[in-house]
């Protein structure tokens, strides 16, 4: 992927993607530890994307 950081939407679908490939069988033994470290990677992505929106409604809520 590009040096640009991955959108919500583009990070779930790259997770999907692997845990199809993991839940398929189509990786090798080699290739399951990079793909769970990218997992890994992309959800915490996720989590830090979440965490933000939720703290930017917040903040409109205290605001109204």
């Amino acid at each position: 992927m590009s040096t640009k950081e991955q959108t919500y939407k583009e990070a779930i679908a790259e997770v999907e993607k692997i845990l199809e490939q993991l839940e398929n069988g189509t990786l090798d033994v080699d290739s399951m530890s990079g793909a769970v470290a990218r997992a890994v990677d992309l959800l915490q992505l996720c989590r830090k994307k979440l965490h933000a929106t939720e703290e930017e409604v917040k903040k409109l809520k205290i605001e109204e």
